[in-house]
């Protein structure tokens, strides 16, 4: 049977696929919007702390051109005049997606956490240093539904033996 094809048009940037077609090019698009977020992060990270604090903030998620991929502005005043930014870009070749980091408390670009989706579930890693130590970073995407979305951060110290969950953010769509 021969493909149909469509258009998929989000925030004025359009790009043809095939139907069904699931190369991971699309794997983000659920969250293009703006959203309000709940966050929970542990208070001392890889220490054994129990104790989540929690706050709110908003991102904004826009396509990038030509498709290659989308950004997200994150905002929270958890840290007075926080902005972050987060830049996803897919590869075509590799299937995969890079996920990079910036916000005006570091003013560093993170290391790239690289991965992909499987059905709802998207899993990102690299390697990284935190307080000295070299760690395994993961972020794990999760699709709930047409308004919600759930991210979390973890930690490995152990080279992906253990990992200590220390961040989670529950998104919800933000209506017109």
């Amino acid at each position: 049977m021969a493909p149909r094809w469509g258009l998929d048009i989000l925030n004025g940037a359009a790009r043809v696929r095939t139907q069904g077609q699931n190369d991971g090019a699309g794997d983000f698009d659920f969250l293009m919007g703006t959203w309000r977020v709940h966050n929970r992060r542990i208070k001392e990270r890889l220490k054994g702390c129990t104790e989540w604090v929690p706050f709110e903030a908003t991102a904004e998620e826009h396509p990038l051109p030509g498709g290659l991929g989308n950004q997200e502005t994150y905002r929270s005043d958890f840290w007075p005049g926080f902005v972050g930014l987060a830049l996803r870009v897919y590869n075509p070749a590799t299937k995969q997606w890079s996920i990079t980091w910036v916000d005006n408390r570091n003013h560093t670009i993170d290391p790239p956490v690289l991965g992909s989706f499987s059905g709802d579930v998207g899993v990102f890693e690299t390697n990284d240093t935190f307080e000295g130590r070299a760690i395994r970073v993961r972020f794990t995407w999760t699709r709930l539904g047409q308004d919600t979305a759930r991210w979390e951060q973890a930690f490995s110290p152990d080279e992906g033996q253990s990992w200590e969950t220390n961040w989670v953010m529950e998104f919800t769509r933000v209506k017109a």
